[in-house]
């Protein structure tokens, strides 16, 4: 399939769900799943997002956490002391990410392994600290009292809740295709090539620190603005946002949708959700009943449940065409 149709294509789908999400208000008037679909966006781009550098660049962030609670911090700033209008304040918060990025990454991604997971973590931890210690200007471990305040824009009023759910999800859709675009890409190729043999690569005249680097600012990038959708949906950011424990989250998200299906994460993060609201209405130690589950999952699906599905469905004679286009 040529570029334009690839396009069409991908387009034609993210139109297809941003109709699907829209009508689900229309369908049922509960609260409960609206809220669901607005977490959901805001933690199935977070998710993506950290599917570049794992699932896509072989890159096992510990640290991504740092963007999603940077994004959730610079948005509530700029809205807050700043006063600017919604539009502005998502894009400050995506180039605040993007340039926290590349100063991380310009260091991160000259490792490798386990040596860039525990760095990733370091910085995650920085972040996280700077925030607890900064009280005049993030509240410490209060978070950002007050509110977020939420000017009408375009028509748009955000402090409306069903004008927050399309909002949320167009803006979810929307970076779910630019992301899918990107990995579809050259540069989303160059990226598999990097993962998985990066002296061959680097043989063949790519820049393999640039690639990686880039992959990382753009994953920054995206977390900043999930960040940004869950800091409106609360109307504050907290610490936890950016704590060790949201990465993890991320990570397993992953592991639960699957690392080689594109909407695999989005999967993850909406099985992964569902688990958490279920089990902690029947029991205190839903700690312990979400590690089982994740447990089995990883045990029986192995590479997520997407791809296991994948595995099944798909007739034989495409399954070797599958893997090459998808790892």
């Amino acid at each position: 399939m040529n570029n334009t149709g690839t396009l069409s294509k991908e387009v034609g789908i993210a139109l297809v769900a941003i109709l699907i999400l829209a009508a689900i208000p229309l369908l049922t008037p509960s609260r409960l799943v609206t809220d669901f679909v607005i977490r959901l966006a805001a933690f199935g781009v977070f998710a993506t997002s950290l599917n570049i550098l794992i699932g896509y660049g072989g890159m096992v962030s510990f640290g991504h956490a740092m963007f999603f609670g940077g994004g959730a911090y610079a948005f509530g700033l700029l809205m807050q002391k700043a006063g600017v209008s919604i539009p502005l304040a998502l894009l400050g918060a995506m180039v605040f990410c993007a340039l926290l990025a590349l100063v991380v990454g310009a260091i991160c991604v000259r490792l490798k392994e386990i040596y860039f997971s525990f760095l990733t973590l370091a910085f995650a931890m920085l972040l996280y600290s700077i925030i607890q210690s900064w009280m005049s200007l993030t509240g410490g471990d209060q978070g950002l009292m007050g509110g977020i305040p939420r000017p009408v824009f375009m028509g748009i009023d955000l402090s409306n809740g069903q004008h927050l759910y399309w909002f949320a999800c167009f803006l979810a859709v929307v970076c779910l295709l630019l992301m899918r675009l990107l990995m579809q890409s050259p540069f989303g190729y160059t990226l598999r090539m990097v993962r998985d043999n990066p002296e061959r690569a680097r043989f063949l005249g790519v820049d393999v620190w640039r690639t990686r680097l880039y992959a990382f600012v753009l994953a920054g990038a995206f977390a900043g603005v999930a960040g940004s959708i869950m800091a409106l949906f609360v109307s504050a950011a907290y610490p936890e946002f950016a704590y060790w424990t949201m990465s993890g989250e991320a990570i397993f998200m992953i592991l639960l949708g699957g690392l080689h299906v594109y909407i695999g994460p989005v999967v993850g993060a909406a099985l992964l959700m569902m688990f958490n609201d279920v089990i902690t209405r029947y029991t205190d130690l839903h700690g312990l009943a979400l590690g089982i589950i994740v447990l089995i999952f990883a045990l029986g699906f192995k590479r997520g449940i997407t791809d296991f599905l994948l595995r099944f469905l798909r007739p034989a004679s495409k399954k070797k065409e599958t893997t090459q286009v998808t790892s």
